[in-house]
């Protein structure tokens, strides 16, 4: 598997990725962003999207979670950058404290940094 920045005729498939995984992502985030792309024999497993040091989304296709994509992507994000944070839903907690996020919860949303 490699992670890469997505090139410009995978915006589709990579939007495709995040809106199954049902996360909303702004389209000025996808313009001014990063978006990284994990990517196995041509194929497209997961994308994040990088907006500065933000995390916007990390999607991954369903038959493929579990190993490793994810944290994959977020560890080439950390590559990029000497800080991300992230702001979630609270059942994805463990995803991001499992990558040494510290995360902090209020009112349903959860917020995450990571020093790299």
């Amino acid at each position: 598997m490699e992670v890469r920045t997505a090139e410009p005729g995978e915006a589709t498939a990579a939007r495709g990725i995040l809106d199954a995984a049902m996360l909303a992502v702004e389209e000025g985030a996808l313009r001014r962003g990063t978006t990284l792309v994990a990517v196995e024999e041509g194929r497209l497993l997961g994308a994040l999207v990088l907006d500065g040091e933000a995390v916007h989304a990390v999607a991954v296709r369903p038959g493929r979670r579990d190993q490793g994509v994810g944290t994959a992507l977020v560890d080439a994000a950390a590559d990029r950058r000497a800080r991300l944070t992230a702001g979630f839903d609270p059942g994805v907690r463990p995803f991001y404290e499992a990558l040494g996020f510290e995360v902090t919860c209020d009112g349903g949303r959860c917020r995450g940094v990571l020093d790299a």
